[in-house]
């Protein structure tokens, strides 16, 4: 408990800044994006703070200009992986055992940095690399990812306060909060810088070394955190940088006996083809590596006729289209009753109309690119499908374009049929399904449960305080992130932790302690300060 002994700054949420036409801020960041434009950077890999090189490199595009290249990265092979471990396994021996308050003020730094210097650079990099508009790269790569920083801190802190709460006279019990022994396997994705950050630091504010696989696609960003990470004080060789091949290296990091742990956010099916190679690996692992994953998703709204028809329009666009669909947590599918659907029909149809979407330079639009022609394919496929099917009707949308840019519409989509196509599968598209019910409120949400393999975020809407009691409850295992008259997206850290189970991960709270105890190995410690002298116990006297 010495350990403790130090002062630990509360963990406030960071503020959004709101961008104003005519703010000091919006300037400052326009100048940013200037200059990441003006350049062509290389960007290497990373092992123990030394730049390597390949002769192996891929493209860093804009996604919503792809002839305009950002940056040239190289990529490691099998070689560098097993480096970048040699790094990591020689940098635990140090880190791991670092104090607490030492781990806590660079973690701390790293959340001052990024709220002041390194905003701008992390939120353009982002807009630039990962076509995100400035409020979606604010709340993400700056003020998510400030929140990490600062609440992981004083999470940990409470966390080492749990301590035995019974040491009888003449003892001392104790638990000790150590870092697993190996390397930890951080598989980050596109879509979330703050994501793709906390998959490595999280692990390494326990003492634990990380190996940052970014995107392909977001290689840039990934890139700028580096350097945070390397000016906030953290040592070389805690967290080694290795973009490139997804199965090239990720074969060469599960079958290294020294693997700790993964932490994952990705496609369900990678996280399974994963965990099934570490499980033909098992007897081979030092340790039973620690998997947490959050994967797909297929969330929902579902509305009751007593919602609140404005409420319930603005949550359907905000959910389905706010970063061209491409969140976990999107909205995909809707449920509503006919005589909820007449009343928005509308309303919903002329804001979705009114949608901008192209640069996200043009702070007018609030749509942008989807991130890579592959993601713009797959997306197509399914409004094609929709277009050819007599169970479907388009009413928004439904036109796309990637002769500049990666540009699908806002794309609504209405069936007869509950199991349609679209309604099932994960698109990470701006593609929202509504299928109307007249079947009962508890019918209604049976449907809405069994639907679909996932169980990562779902709304309901409704008035009627009954109704709200009866969908939470036939809901219990549909959701992780469950929102009440609200759009199933923009979870905060230290407010609504993220996570689902089913088919959509571990749920293992992103922004919560829960998340922090996976990567800690708690051992307790009994000191005995008047030790028996006797192996005779008193019952084993004579009457």
């Amino acid at each position: 408990m010495s350990e403790l002994n130090f002062p630990l700054r509360e963990a406030i949420n960071e503020p959004i800044k709101d961008y104003k036409a005519g703010s000091k801020e919006k300037a400052s960041l326009k100048k940013t994006l200037t200059e990441l434009k003006s350049k062509v950077i290389d960007i290497p890999i990373i092992i123990n703070g030394n730049e390597i090189t390949t002769n192996d490199t891929s493209k860093c595009v804009i996604p919503h200009d792809h002839k305009h290249i950002l940056a040239y990265y190289h990529k490691a092979g099998e070689k560098e992986v097993l480096m970048a471990i040699e790094s990591s396994l020689k940098a635990w021996k140090k880190w791991s055992v670092t104090p607490l308050e030492e781990r806590i003020k660079i973690f701390n730094k790293m959340a001052d940095l990024l709220a002041g210097p390194y905003r701008d650079l992390i939120n353009a990099s982002t807009m630039l690399g990962q076509s995100k508009n400035v409020y979606q790269a604010e709340i993400d790569a700056a003020c998510e990812l400030i929140d990490f920083f600062n609440f992981n801190c004083e999470y940990l802190y409470n966390i080492h306060k749990q301590q035995p709460k019974y040491s009888p006279k003449g003892m001392k019990n104790s638990t000790e909060y150590r870092a697993l022994e190996g390397f930890v396997f951080a598989v980050a994705p596109f879509n979330f810088t703050s994501i793709a950050a906390n998959l490595s630091c999280a692990p390494a504010l326990l003492g634990n070394v990380t190996l940052f696989k970014p995107a392909s696609s977001s290689v840039y960003s990934g890139y700028f955190l580096m350097k945070l990470f390397k000016e906030a004080g953290l040592p070389d060789g805690v967290i080694n940088f290795i973009p490139g091949p997804g199965r090239e290296i990720g074969d060469t990091v599960l079958n290294h006996s020294d693997l700790a742990g993964i932490h994952f956010t990705g496609s369900t099916k990678v996280f399974q083809g994963m965990w099934t190679t570490v499980g033909k690996n098992i007897k081979n692992y030092k340790t039973y590596p620690r998997i947490v994953g959050e994967t797909g998703g297929k969330d929902f709204i579902l509305a009751h006729k007593s919602a609140n028809r404005e409420a319930l329009s603005t949550a359907m666009i905000r959910g389905a289209f706010e970063y061209q669909g491409q969140k976990c947590s999107a909205a995909s599918r809707c449920y509503l009753p006919s005589e909820v659907w007449e009343d928005i029909k509308q309303d919903y149809q002329k804001n979705v109309f009114s949608i901008k979407i192209g640069d996200v330079e043009n702070f007018q639009n609030f749509m942008n690119a989807v991130i890579d022609e592959n993601s713009f394919d797959n997306i197509v496929s399914y409004i094609e499908y929709a277009k050819k099917s007599k169970d479907a009707n388009i009413i928004t949308g439904g036109n796309y374009d990637k002769s500049k840019g990666f540009f699908i519409e806002p794309t609504t989509i209405i069936t007869s049929d509950p199991n349609f196509k679209t309604m099932e599968e994960e698109i990470f598209g701006p593609v929202l399904t509504i299928y109307i019910y007249d079947c009962s409120w508890e019918d209604a949400c049976k449907l809405v449960d069994t639907t679909s393999p996932y169980a990562l975020t779902g709304a309901i809407f409704a008035e009627d305080e009954e109704k709200i009691k009866s969908g939470r409850l036939n809901l219990m295992h549909s959701a992780g992130n469950f929102y009440i008259n609200d759009k199933p997206t923009g979870a905060v850290v230290g407010q609504q932790p993220f996570g689902g189970s089913r088919a959509s991960g571990t749920n293992d709270k992103a922004g919560a302690p829960a998340n922090l105890l996976r990567w800690t190995s708690q051992r307790t410690i009994k000191q005995t300060f008047n030790a028996p002298k006797d192996y005779k116990y008193p019952f084993m006297s004579e009457e």
